[in-house]
């Protein structure tokens, strides 16, 4: 779980608005919220926060304030990690790479006689 902290320049509420639209469209945002006051875009959940902040950028003026992990329920997190693993072990029994042999046939050069 990643954790970003932007400094984003918006004026109003309706920008506000907009630039949460525009994180909000990228995969695996897990929570967003935005401090008008400061300033302050705290977005965490599984995401590239490199990608959110270019594109936070083409509109609005950004500054990367902090960027790490974020906190998560210890009991939840084991018991997804246990589970993540068990399935992840059995998808690799399921479906384990194949193995491919390749057959080049040896063909003798066609035997061409110029007169």
């Amino acid at each position: 779980m990643t954790k970003l902290v932007a400094k984003v320049e918006v004026h109003d509420e309706r920008q506000k608005r907009k630039a949460m639209q525009v994180v909000s469209s990228f995969g695996g945002i897990g929570s967003l919220s935005m401090d008008l006051k400061e300033n302050k875009l705290t977005v965490s959940g599984e995401f590239d926060p490199v990608k959110v902040v270019s594109k936070l950028r083409k509109s609005w003026r950004t500054e990367i304030l902090s960027v790490g992990t974020g906190k998560e329920d210890e009991g939840k997190k084991d018991d997804e990690g246990k589970k993540n693993e068990d399935l992840a072990k059995a998808l690799q029994t399921y479906y384990s790479t194949p193995i491919t042999y390749y057959y080049v046939p040896h063909e003798e050069p066609p035997s061409c006689v110029i007169c």
